[in-house]
């Protein structure tokens, strides 16, 4: 079993990814701003942020894995990137590193052009999208070692779209997953599956990946 710290893990993704690794018997530990009146029975929860690095990475000392589901919106626009990046520079090289991005750096055909450069892609997220991406691009150029995934999830994915468990779901590669109807979901619960997979078999070691149904 693994020790996996979530960063941001009283959030939508978080959560539900905390919820899964605790399930299948890993040691889990929650990192978010405060703790909750609410815990999943099982995890650990201490106060962090990803914008004081140094304090955290003295909070994930003994780690196996660590998790970012930090979204770069509200107050976080603009901060997220640099202090990964940080974090990672911090962090042991044999911890292995995974963040949540989000759809907008997914391709929306094999070779093709990304979610985030079509018409239809709204205007208000491309700030948090390009963030995100960054991220991605930082993990790519890095060459200190650091073994790490990235998920695109589907388009259709957040808090106000929860849906529910399956167990199943579909990987994309760099590729957005989209239905026979052109739709792109995946549920919170679903998604912490394939975080939860990709942490116990490795199938994407310095890679991103796409989720959905």
């Amino acid at each position: 079993m693994a020790r996996i710290a979530v960063i941001g893990g009283t959030g939508y993704a978080g959560s539900h990814i905390v919820a899964e690794a605790v399930s299948r018997g890993h040691t889990v530990v929650s990192v978010a701003r405060s703790v909750p009146a609410e815990r999943i029975e099982g995890a650990t929860y201490v106060e962090g942020t990803i914008l004081d690095v140094p304090s955290l990475v003295a909070e994930l000392e003994g780690v196996d894995v660590v998790v970012s589901t930090v979204a770069a919106r509200g107050d976080m626009l603009g901060n997220v990137r640099q202090n990964i990046a940080a974090l990672v520079d911090r962090l042991p090289g044999t911890v292995r590193i995974g963040v949540i991005g989000g759809a907008g750096g997914s391709l929306i055909a094999p070779g093709g052009a990304r979610l985030i450069d079509q018409p239809s892609f709204t205007e208000e997220y491309k700030p948090e999208a390009l963030e995100a991406i960054g991220i991605l691009e930082d993990l790519q150029a890095d060459d200190r070692g650091h073994d790490w995934f990235y998920v695109h999830p589907a388009g259709g994915f957040g808090a106000w779209n929860p849906g529910e468990r399956t167990g199943s779901y579909r990987d994309g590669g760099d590729v957005l997953v989209t239905d026979a109807d052109g739709e792109s979901f995946i549920s919170g619960a679903d998604l912490a599956v394939a975080v939860v997979d990709e942490i116990e078999n490795p199938r994407h070691s310095r890679e991103r990946f796409a989720v959905g149904y």
